[in-house]
């Protein structure tokens, strides 16, 4: 069982001298944003220690995709937090058939607390012989079939070009489209702000939005990569100062991770770290059939969708092209049935909002190509992508060299009754400042967003504000979601 060590103890026996330690990277300044364990871009060493995913909690179904226009193709759902208003969007066809038809539309739901949703009847459209629906667009194929919403959050931005969209296929480029209200659209331009040109496809979810790290809009889409003579799914991403004139678009990198088809990217900052993206993206396996012919007869699932399955997979960027899988396994499987085995299931929604004080939510369409198709909701905590973890035994980490602002450490953290987490804060190079070495560190133990770190002399760290650091965590059966400076 490994035991609480001394920190000169520790790191002799770990080899991990001060030494080795001074010859550092560059510091990371950053100042008093949060941040979050969903990759390992601020650790430097970790022992007895890993980073692990979060665990979804599933809170069930909340819409059915139940009226004559929406039905079992239904797909590319985006979900907006519009000030307290959580908007719906996403591609309504009963039956299956070319990608961009006149078939398809662009359908709308609304919820005042993201997990109750209704339809209202819009009354823009006439759509099988009725205006009574929750359709926003209609008869302009092809831009119903992936159309994506966002709300520009650029400063200055005009208020009838609030509500941002992309849409299109091979055969449009991709269009932009404004609203006021996020309801009534019309075209920015008549001409495809996005050529499109190989290796390109579009024949996905494109997604836009303002960038508030990167000071840009930024546009993530759908491309072909050929690896070792396989022809892969792939993201590339544009960016622009203006949402009309657009950059070249250039392939993203997933560092070292296998190739894989990622679907549907769903890259979106995160709310309340917007320099770090979050993207659940749709891990597609074609041709990795479970289900059997006579099977699949008994779900009613379509014939044609049955012989490949999907999960969702967690990955992660911090801005420009690339980029990070540190987590190959699944974020979300499956599940239980037969139902959820079948092909283009599975695909989680565009964003993650938060739906109460504590907790996050994401959703996820299930039953595809099925005529039970509906929208589940998944919840998280606050930051809880993934975390810092170490069991019984304990572990420990220790960052990058970091600058920071702000007067206290606050962290996002979860223990066992048996467990605890205590953090020393390091020179450069490594050796403890007085003061804020692990045997000045207070033991936290608990559950909580927002606890502030404190050592025997309190909590105060404003002599170590401006300075190159190094936090090390200890922990015992424990989890670290984020930490941020502030106060």
């Amino acid at each position: 069982m490994r035991r609480w060590l001394p920190a000169a103890v520790f790191f002799a026996a770990a080899g991990w001298q001060a030494a080795r330690l001074s010859g550092s990277p560059d510091v990371v300044d950053i100042g008093s944003r949060r941040e979050l364990f969903v990759d390992r871009y601020l650790i430097a060493r970790m022992e007895g220690a890993d980073l692990r995913l979060g665990q979804p909690v599933d809170h069930g179904p909340v819409l059915r995709l139940d009226r004559p226009w929406e039905g079992a193709f239904c797909g590319y759902f985006t979900v907006l937090d519009d000030d307290g208003l959580y908007r719906m969007y996403y591609r309504g066809v009963p039956v299956s058939g070319e990608d961009g038809s006149a078939n398809e539309v662009t359908c709308y739901a609304e919820s005042r607390d993201g997990i109750h949703w209704t339809k209202p009847d819009l009354g823009y459209f006439e759509v099988g012989g009725t205006r009574r629906n929750n359709v926003i667009l209609a008869h302009a194929p092809p831009f119903s079939h992936n159309f994506c919403p966002m709300i520009d959050r650029r400063p200055g931005v005009p208020a009838a070009e609030r509500y941002k969209a992309v849409a299109g296929t091979s055969r449009s480029g991709l269009v932009a489209f404004v609203s006021a209200d996020g309801r009534r659209w019309r075209r920015l331009r008549e001409v495809p702000v996005i050529p499109y040109a190989k290796p390109l496809g579009f024949d996905s979810q494109n997604l836009a939005f303002w960038s508030e790290s990167e000071r840009q809009y930024v546009c993530y889409m759908r491309s072909f990569k050929e690896i070792g003579g396989k022809r892969y799914r792939w993201v590339s991403r544009a960016t622009s100062q203006d949402f009309v004139h657009w950059t070249k678009p250039l392939e993203m990198s997933y560092g070292d991770a296998p190739p894989e088809h990622l679907y549907t990217n769903q890259t979106s900052p995160y709310s309340r770290a917007p320099h770090l993206y979050i993207s659940l993206c749709a891990r597609f396996e074609p041709g990795r059939q479970v289900l059997s012919a006579e099977q699949a007869r008994a779900v009613h699932v379509a014939p044609d969708y049955f012989k490949d399955c999907s999960d969702a997979v967690l990955v992660t960027s911090r801005g420009g092209n690339r980029y990070d899988r540190t987590f190959l396994e699944a974020f979300l499987r499956p599940g239980l049935g037969l139902e959820n085995w079948v092909s283009r299931s599975n695909y989680p929604a565009l964003n993650v909002v938060q739906t109460a004080p504590q907790e996050l939510s994401f959703y996820v369409a299930k039953n595809y190509g099925q005529p039970t198709a509906y929208v589940r909701r998944y919840g998280l905590r606050l930051d809880g992508f993934a975390s810092l973890h170490s069991g019984y035994g304990g572990g420990e980490a220790v960052t990058r060299p970091l600058r920071f602002q702000g007067r206290q450490l606050e962290i996002n953290y979860a223990t066992s009754a048996a467990g605890g987490v205590r953090i020393e804060i390091q020179d450069e190079s490594g050796r403890p400042f007085p003061g804020y070495s692990l045997e000045d560190a207070q033991e936290i133990i608990g559950d909580e967003l927002a606890r502030v770190v404190s050592w025997k002399q309190g909590s105060d760290l404003r002599t170590l504000a401006g300075k190159a650091v190094r936090l090390r965590f200890a922990l015992k059966d424990a989890d670290v979601y984020s930490f941020r400076f502030g106060g």
